[in-house]
């Protein structure tokens, strides 16, 4: 039987003759890849990137001969894609960051000087903003909905132009993970939680390219992968298309990002594992009045699930948050004293972000430590002034930083950011001053003069 299937198959296509097969050709190569691929790559842009490094001595001959805080520029690339006709551009934060100067090259290869309207390290997202008009923008899907196994394509300039012309790279593969956590390392500032793992290869150059679906919409951001060498193993992994539109149109707005705030804290990463003993995620600390306390929720309960997400880790939680808004409903399940139960929460800003900001010293704002701020920012005293920012030619004159709780100045006990105005400016003209606060939940103590 299977002789007679290839000779009647072989038969069949005999009888079609070269011609007809001929014609079938360029049909059989048109693939769902190849149309993602022309959808997406003309908006595709490769960003190049001028920053200034301090450089540290390697040896001796350098620490000789090189002047003290030496610095050089630096050349880095990434990839971005397009979103608006006029040029609005969205990449990651990584690849902008420190940036003196940005240039944005089109797939055509016309350069555009770029400007950032916003950056979110938290997020790993950055929006630039080229001039241009009726220029290629790239489809939007929804990340929501992806299968395990369905193809997508990362598109992006690798190695910059090490490979020769501004033609974007296309690489295919499957959705290997919806989801996915990544535990933070050393010195990172993103939160890459409820990410998309892929094996399609991402290389360096990659990042802030666009991860495309079969149909040619972009679902997500290429952002990192997870190698031993450095290059691409086949685990790589893009932020969910929602969360980087939603994040790019707070900075493009506003040029910050506004967080979602629900007064409560859970387990960290001590306790990764407890979810397996109490069946979710346990509240370890729930700030007064807060939206969480409104909503009956208490310390010791378990929240179970959010936003229909199960809850295991506080990066599941993290992922909830960082998707969630002020203004925004929350409901979540979670059990109390053995019942189960479910709230809605109201989502709000932080309560450092509302509250009244006092200037001092020409540059310094704070805010009064309350229940809320000390629930924010998990501060250990009962009283003081929060540094809410500072900006740096004061943080090196000073010994201070954004996020230290001032206590005391001298001998005055400073109960909030009028006491410590008022402080300061009694201080000011005489000697020096000696300052106590609280920075990690460690006491510090800095001293200089008050002009």
């Amino acid at each position: 039987m299977r002789g007679l299937l290839v000779c009647g198959l072989s038969a069949a296509l005999g009888a079609a003759g070269p011609a007809a097969r001929a014609q079938d050709a360029p049909r059989s190569r048109q693939t769902a890849i190849v149309t993602a691929a022309a959808r997406v790559a003309p908006a595709v842009v490769s960003v190049n990137v001028l920053r200034r490094e301090r450089r540290v001595a390697a040896d001796a001959f350098d620490l000789f001969f090189m002047p003290r805080g030496y610095e050089q520029a630096v050349e880095g690339y990434g990839s971005g894609f397009i979103v608006s006709p006029d040029g609005l551009v969205i990449t990651n934060q990584h690849v902008t960051q420190g940036a003196e100067q940005i240039v944005v090259t089109a797939r055509d290869g016309r350069d555009f000087p770029a400007k950032i309207l916003g950056e979110d390290p938290l997020t790993d997202i950055a929006v630039l903003k080229i001039d241009g008009a009726g220029l290629p923008v790239t489809p939007l899907g929804k990340s929501t909905d992806l299968q395990i196994g369905e193809w997508v394509v990362a598109v992006g300039n690798p190695f910059a132009y090490l490979l020769g012309n501004t033609e974007p790279t296309v690489t295919a593969g499957v959705v290997s993970a919806v989801g996915r956590n990544l535990l933070p390392s050393e010195g990172q500032s993103g939160v890459y939680v409820g990410m998309i793992q892929t094996d399609a290869a991402i290389n360096p150059g990659n990042s802030g390219g666009p991860l495309a679906n079969a149909l040619g919409e972009v679902v997500g951001i290429n952002s990192n992968i997870l190698t031993p060498s450095g290059g691409s193993v086949g685990v790589g992994f893009a932020i969910p298309i929602e969360r980087a539109v939603r994040v790019a149109d707070e900075l493009r707005r506003f040029g910050t990002v506004r967080r979602a705030w629900v007064g409560l804290d859970v387990a960290g990463a001590e306790d990764l594992r407890g979810w397996k003993r109490v069946g979710g995620l346990r509240v370890t600390q729930v700030a007064g009045n807060g939206p969480a306390a409104r909503a009956g929720i208490a310390e010791g309960d378990v929240l179970l699930v959010a936003r229909g997400h199960r809850l295991r880790t506080f990066l599941d939680w993290e992922a909830v948050l960082l998707d969630t808004g002020p203004g925004d409903s929350l409901t979540v399940s979670y059990q109390h004293a053995g019942r189960a139960l479910t709230a809605r929460l109201t989502v709000t800003d932080l309560p450092t972000t509302l509250a009244e900001k006092v200037a001092i010293l020409g540059g310094m704002k704070v805010v009064t430590v309350t229940d809320a701020v000390r629930a924010e920012r998990g501060i250990q005293s009962d009283h003081g002034a929060l540094i809410y920012d500072i900006p740096d030619e004061m943080q090196q004159a000073t010994g201070l930083r954004s996020g230290d709780v001032v206590l005391q100045i001298n001998r005055t006990k400073v109960a909030g950011a009028e006491d410590l105005r008022r402080a300061f400016s009694t201080a000011a003209g005489g000697g020096a001053v000696t300052v106590w606060f609280e920075r990690g939940g460690r006491l510090g103590r800095t001293a200089f003069y008050v002009r």
